[in-house]
């Protein structure tokens, strides 16, 4: 990592569910991310998918704090920070009914970097061909993610977000997921923050927090 250089910075962020009312699930939080893959870790509560969707700028109540990527402020420029952010939740029901050649479809409408040829690399490593024209909700839970999981990868942003990208998958697929993400943890001018219960021993790592 280079600190002196993050690409993203997340400063103070608190957040906690209003009803029922408990503890803050992230007070105070700061963190600044620089290149390559930093892995979020955390048992189940934890918080790492809040974190992935603070993150990603979703608009959430009683949410703190400030965000920038490269130097865009959610709270000044929210288009334009939300561009720079790959996310696709995977607990998100919304893209239920669409099918995976739609979701695609739908990216560089959202992404000016998306990547067509980087698509067409992820869906052929994860196997997705005779998926591409089933709704999501028709889908195994590993399938699904993986729909999820190679649109977020071809958007080119300079931000991904991947929440628990191995749950469900086949042992090709984790596979080929971890080769990408070794490849990830070599670029000079992107970050990749992926959430999860461990971290891959044999993944070199830009950053690790732990929850």
């Amino acid at each position: 990592m280079h600190p002196s250089i993050p690409i993203l910075q997340a400063d103070r962020l608190s957040f906690g569910y209003p009803h029922p009312p408990g503890p803050l699930l992230l007070e105070q939080f700061s963190l600044a991310v620089g290149p390559g893959v930093t892995f979020v870790c955390g048992d189940e509560g934890s918080g790492k998918t809040t974190l992935l969707r603070l993150l990603a700028g979703l608009p959430m109540a009683l949410a703190q704090g400030e965000l920038r990527i490269k130097g865009v402020s959610l709270a000044d420029h929210p288009e334009r920070y939300r561009q720079q952010v790959a996310w696709l939740d995977p607990r998100d029901t919304a893209l239920d009914q669409q099918t995976a050649r739609q979701i695609f479809a739908s990216l560089p409408r959202s992404h000016p970097d998306f990547d067509p040829d980087a698509l067409a690399l992820h869906a052929k490593g994860l196997s997705l061909a005779p998926h591409l024209d089933k709704a999501l909700f028709m889908m195994s839970t590993g399938t699904r993610r993986k729909v999820l999981v190679a649109g977020a990868l071809a958007c080119g942003a300079p931000v991904t977000l991947l929440d628990q990208p191995f749950m469900a998958l086949d042992r090709p697929s984790i596979d080929y997921l971890l080769a990408v993400l070794a490849q990830a943890a070599r670029h000079s001018g992107r970050t990749w923050v992926v959430a999860d219960y461990e971290r891959p021993a044999q993944l070199a790592l830009a950053g690790l927090v732990q929850l």
